[in-house]
C-alpha cells in the first residue's frame, strides 16, 4: 500500500512508460508531417475529439471506482478478520480460565489449550495471507503448531486456511470434551470462526472474481483512439509558427487518461503482493503481535513500518 504522498518521477514512468512512448512519438510524427508538409487537410474539427473525452472521461472514472470498491471492499474485509482473530482470542483465554475454580480443572492442559488455538489463529491469518497472494512459503506457518503431522498434513491440503479451521474446531469440541470448556462456551467461538469463513469466503470471491474484462479492453481501446486522434484536432488550434505545442499538450492531455486507466488497473487486484495491494503482511503482523501479547508471550515480532513509503 502506499501511504506516501509524492512519488518518484522515475518510478512513474517505469509504470506508464509504455503508452506514454508511442503517445510520445505519434506526437512528433503528426507534428512532423503538418510542418514539413503544410498540409492544412490535416486538422480535423475538435467537437468530435472533444465529445470523445469527455465520454472517455466518464468510462475511465467509472472503471476506476469500481476498481477502488474492490480494494476498499478487501480492506473491510480484512478489517474484520482484524476484529474477530481477537474477539476469538480473547474469548479462548476468559472461557478457559473461567473454569479454574471447578474440579476437573488442569492448568496445564488449560494453557496448552490457550497457546495451540491462538497460535492456530495467527497461523489461519497468515496462511490466508499466502493463499490470496499465491505465496508457496508455507514455512512460515510451522512455528505456530506444536504438533509436526498437523504440519505435514496442511502442506499437502489444497485449501489451507480451510483445514486450519477444522484444526481449531476440533481443538475447541476436544476442550469440551475433557473439561477444559464447558457449558455453552463453544457457541459464542463458533460465531467468530464463521465471521472468519466468512471473511476469507470474501477475499477468495474477489481474487477469482476479476472485474470484467470489457471495462479493462474498451478502456484501452478508447485511450488508444482518442490519443491517435487528439494531435490532428489541436492542430485547429494553433497558427503554423505554434503548431509545435501539439506535442507537449498531446503528451498531457494523453497522459492523464493513461495514469488514470493505469491507476484503476493497479486497484483492481488488491491480492497480488503489490506496492498498490491491500498491505496483508502488516495487517497479519500486528494481528500476530496483538494474539500474542493477549496471550501472555513475550516474544513478539517487531513491527512493520512502512519502507520508503510502501507498506506490505
Amino acid at each position: 500500500m502506499l501511504v506516501k504522498r509524492n512519488f518518484n518521477p522515475v518510478k512513474v514512468w517505469q509504470y506508464i512508460k509504455g503508452q506514454m512512448t508511442c503517445i510520445i512519438l505519434w506526437s512528433v510524427a503528426v507534428w512532423l508531417v503538418y510542418y514539413l508538409s503544410e498540409n492544412q487537410s490535416m486538422a480535423i474539427n475538435f467537437a468530435p475529439v472533444g465529445v470523445m473525452g469527455s465520454a472517455l472521461a466518464i468510462f475511465v472514472a467509472f472503471r476506476n471506482n469500481s476498481a477502488y470498491g474492490r480494494w476498499w471492499e478487501a480492506r473491510q474485509l480484512w478489517g474484520g478478520i482484524v476484529n474477530s482473530s481477537r474477539v476469538l482470542a480473547r474469548l479462548v483465554i476468559t472461557f478457559t480460565d473461567s473454569h479454574s475454580h471447578q474440579e476437573n480443572y488442569n492448568k496445564e492442559r488449560s494453557n496448552d489449550f490457550k497457546h495451540d488455538l491462538v497460535y492456530l489463529c495467527i497461523a489461519w491469518v497468515h496462511s490466508l495471507r499466502l493463499h490470496l497472494r499465491a505465496q508457496n512459503t508455507w514455512e512460515e506457518l510451522n512455528p505456530f503448531f506444536t504438533s509436526k503431522e498437523e504440519y505435514n498434513e496442511l502442506i499437502n491440503r489444497q485449501n489451507k486456511p480451510t483445514y486450519l479451521q477444522l484444526l481449531i474446531g476440533n481443538r475447541i469440541y476436544q476442550a469440551m470434551a475433557d473439561g477444559t470448556l464447558g457449558g455453552f462456551d463453544s457457541f459464542q467461538m463458533e460465531g467468530q470462526l464463521l465471521a472468519l469463513a466468512n471473511y476469507q469466503g470474501g477475499c477468495e470471491r474477489i481474487k477469482n472474481t476479476p472485474l470484467p474484462k470489457q471495462y479493462d479492453f474498451f478502456t484501452r481501446v478508447f485511450i488508444v483512439i482518442f490519443s491517435f486522434l487528439l494531435p490532428f484536432g489541436l492542430l485547429t488550434f494553433f497558427a503554423e509558427a505554434n503548431s509545435w505545442l501539439i506535442i507537449p499538450i498531446s503528451i498531457l492531455v494523453s497522459g492523464v487518461f493513461v495514469i488514470m486507466e493505469r491507476t484503476g488497473a493497479a486497484n483492481e487486484n488488491p491480492f497480488e503482493n503489490l506496492i498498490t495491494d491491500v498491505p496483508l503482511t502488516a495487517i497479519c503482523n500486528t494481528i500476530e503481535r496483538d494474539l500474542k501479547e493477549m496471550l501472555g508471550d513475550k516474544s513478539l515480532p517487531e513491527k512493520l513500518e512502512p519502507t520508503e513509503g510502501y507498506l506490505f
